[in-house]
């Protein structure tokens, strides 16, 4: 029993394989176990990987970098202007959809995510020595439905079978089991080469090798061969000076840690794991941020951020090929709610107040139980769901669904009890069961996923 596990990244992909019980990363043909997400077009042939990376400097405007930023996406989304912006390749519009104008040719971004998922099926293959064809292929947690389609898409037409699309986190997660400075003596000049594509080019490779360099080195040295009018390019950095450079980055990243706890309502004494996936988790000084932010749970980083997403699709194809009926459409595409769920209360001023059942990004399926407390001389009580995005405050239009409990018995002195039992499906379905302690009524509803 075989099974591959594929991570398509903005910059790399890489294939991890699941066999005898356990998941490990795979190289390419050049040895590498990270291959360059990059397609390069020629008229007879189309390059991919690292020959494709290479190759950009002098086939600048026939190398597609990035694919992943902008597969699925409309022609007004804000991501896609930007891509655009910044592509070296020429990118229109044609009958709504956004197409490569390469060679006077047009070439759909999926057809370029399809030779990098057929470079990922023949490197795993070629170590399984096999023609296994099953797969699960992550997906980031920000994707709508039509960049998940059409990345699912890509994979089959590279001809995968596509057992599911799992969200990163949940990839990340699951293998680690769980849920289951300037040189002196050199001759300075200035120049602006940010108007000169091949220069930019050059100089980007040579930075993300230094880059690299500097997540386990002291400083690394950025040097590039005849940057600009026959001029060489040269430069130590050192660690701390890549540090200042990305402190705005960093910060964004942190940001986004201490946001995510406030919408679920979380301090960093509740979390006991974190999971380090992609490449960036590897700089030093972000791991230290992350574990300023939490200073007593375990930082899991044993295995490289950079594999650990492939690894934990593998070991999810390893899993669905134990299980039966894996191949339904909607099994595909949800294994996380999308939304924040909420349901709607009354706190001890009266005003409304709304508590978190499930938070966007929960692993489905999944369920929760809250006790909702209702004043004693009503005799009935409803009970209102909201779903959210992390907006506030809610809106009438942000529910969706609402259980009445009737004929109850009013008190005196004292409160209703009503628990509350959610349970979601993998489908996003939910089902919802209130109960009143006292009495033992009941009502039952399920909202069933929007077609």
């Amino acid at each position: 029993m075989a099974a591959i596990g594929v991570h398509l990244g903005a910059t790399c992909a890489c294939a991890a394989v699941y066999k005898d019980g356990r998941a490990d990363v795979v190289a390419n043909d050049a040895g590498d176990r990270v291959t360059p997400a990059v397609v390069a077009f020629s008229e007879s042939e189309e390059v991919v990987g690292l020959a494709a990376k290479q190759s950009r400097i002098r086939n600048i405007s026939n190398t597609v970098v990035k694919v992943k930023q902008i597969l699925g996406r409309s022609p007004g989304d804000p991501q896609a202007k930007k891509y655009i912006a910044e592509s070296k390749c020429s990118i229109i519009e044609k009958n709504g959809k956004l197409q490569y104008e390469i060679d006077n040719k047009l070439i759909n971004p999926e057809d370029v995510a399809k030779l990098i998922f057929s470079k990922m099926k023949e490197t795993a293959q070629s170590a399984l020595g096999s023609d296994v064809n099953d797969v699960v292929v992550t997906v980031p947690f920000d994707f709508g439905e039509n960049q998940k389609n059409a990345l699912g898409e890509a994979a089959a037409a590279a001809g995968f079978n596509v057992m599911r699309l799992i969200h990163e986190p949940s990839a990340a997660l699951l293998a680690y089991g769980i849920g289951q400075d300037s040189p002196t003596g050199k001759r300075s000049c200035k120049h602006d080469i940010r108007g000169n594509p091949r220069a930019m080019m050059k100089l980007m490779n040579s930075a993300d090798i230094a880059k690299h360099s500097l997540s386990t080195l002291g400083s690394a040295n950025c040097f590039v061969d005849s940057l600009y009018d026959g001029l060489d390019f040269d430069c130590n950095v050192s660690r701390a000076r890549f540090e200042l450079i990305c402190s705005s980055l960093f910060s964004k990243c942190v940001e986004a840690i201490k946001k995510l706890l406030q919408q679920v309502g979380f301090t960093a004494d509740d979390i006991n794991k974190v999971v380090l996936c992609g490449g960036s988790a590897r700089i030093p000084k972000l791991q230290q941020l992350i574990k300023d932010i939490f200073p007593t749970v375990e930082l899991l980083n044993s295995i490289p951020p950079d594999e650990v997403i492939p690894i934990g699709a593998a070991i999810e194809a390893g899993i669905l090929l134990g299980k039966e009926n894996t191949l339904l459409e909607e099994d595909a595409l949800i294994e996380c709610s999308a939304k924040d769920i909420l349901l709607k209360g009354v706190d001890e001023s009266g005003a409304d107040k709304y508590t978190v059942l499930f938070p966007s990004g929960t692993p489905l399926p999944a369920r929760r139980q809250h006790t909702l407390h209702a004043p004693g001389n009503i005799s009935s009580v409803c009970l209102e769901l909201y779903e959210s995005l992390g907006k506030s405050p809610m809106n009438e239009e942000d529910k969706f669904a609402q259980i009445v409990l009737q004929d109850l018995d009013k008190k005196e002195d004292g409160l209703h009890d009503i628990l509350t039992v959610l349970t979601m499906k993998r489908d996003g379905s939910l089902h919802v069961t209130c109960t009143d302690q006292d009495t033992g009524k009941c009502e039952i509803i399920t909202v069933e996923v929007a077609s």
